[in-house]
């Protein structure tokens, strides 16, 4: 099977090609260019290097969140096009997931977890495996309430994903030694990972979809949306005051 994968879903653009069942290539940059810039050149890239184009794939695929807003729905539009245009299915792969599928071997649970910002996290826990053993589903939360869970487990918890970055400390002060870390080259979510998942989950009755059903993974409201509701909410409360004391 042929599959090329994209992930805009982070700080990091990527873009992987498998062929025949085997990984050719992948690409990956972070850089101060947005990703609707950079995506489609190294689409093109990694294809001319695998003397490859778009109509030799049987399959597209996009990592789906959660993660930034606006970079997910960069990566499922464009996948979405790409699969239109060559009339090909296309399929999600679950960011939380695809990291976890970085890590092989490790007797413990593995933790991915993705800065959401406000003390949260995107978190989740797998054991591992191909495809990662999922323990719970993905969760936007506190980290304290996501360290609570980790450690009811009672068992050594590997991190991983760009809430490391911001969260390392905490997650040593409440989970001692028990807390462990991957090394920085498998720290990030990779596209080749999340293309070695698109396989497993292709051979699964259902997973395939068309261009119009591939949709964004949101584990809450984009921020203009909850600052809509609750200036909606703040308005409705005013007005119920004004018409009691009225």
């Amino acid at each position: 099977m042929n599959i090329l994968m994209i992930d805009t879903s982070g700080p990091a653009c990527g873009v992987a090609v498998m062929k025949d069942g085997q990984m050719v290539c992948e690409l990956q940059l972070t850089s101060g260019k947005t990703h609707s810039q950079r995506v489609m050149p190294m689409v093109d890239s990694a294809l001319v290097m695998c003397e490859m184009t778009a109509a030799d794939m049987d399959l597209f695929g996009a990592v789906v969140g959660p993660g930034s807003f606006t970079g997910v729905r960069i990566g499922v539009a464009t996948v979405k096009a790409l699969a239109h245009a060559a009339g090909k299915p296309c399929i999600g792969v679950d960011a939380l997931e695809a990291l976890a599928a970085n890590v092989t071997g490790f007797d413990g649970v593995i933790c991915p977890i993705l800065d959401a910002r406000a003390q949260q996290v995107y978190g989740a826990m797998f054991e591992s495996g191909m495809p990662p053993v999922r323990l719970m589903e993905d969760e936007a939360e506190k980290l304290t309430a996501f360290l609570d869970r980790v450690d009811a487990t009672g068992r050594n918890a590997l991190f991983l994903g760009d809430g490391v970055a911001v969260f390392e400390a905490a997650i040593r002060a409440r989970l001692g030694d028990r807390a462990h870390f991957v090394s920085a080259q498998h720290m990030g979510l990779r596209a080749a990972s999340a293309c070695a998942l698109a396989a497993e989950y292709a051979k699964e009755d259902g997973s395939l979809k068309d261009c119009m059903t591939l949709l964004p993974l949101y584990l809450r409201a984009p921020q203009a949306e909850r600052e809509r509701a609750a200036k909606l909410a703040a308005q409705a409360a005013e007005s119920q005051k004004e018409n009691k004391d009225g």
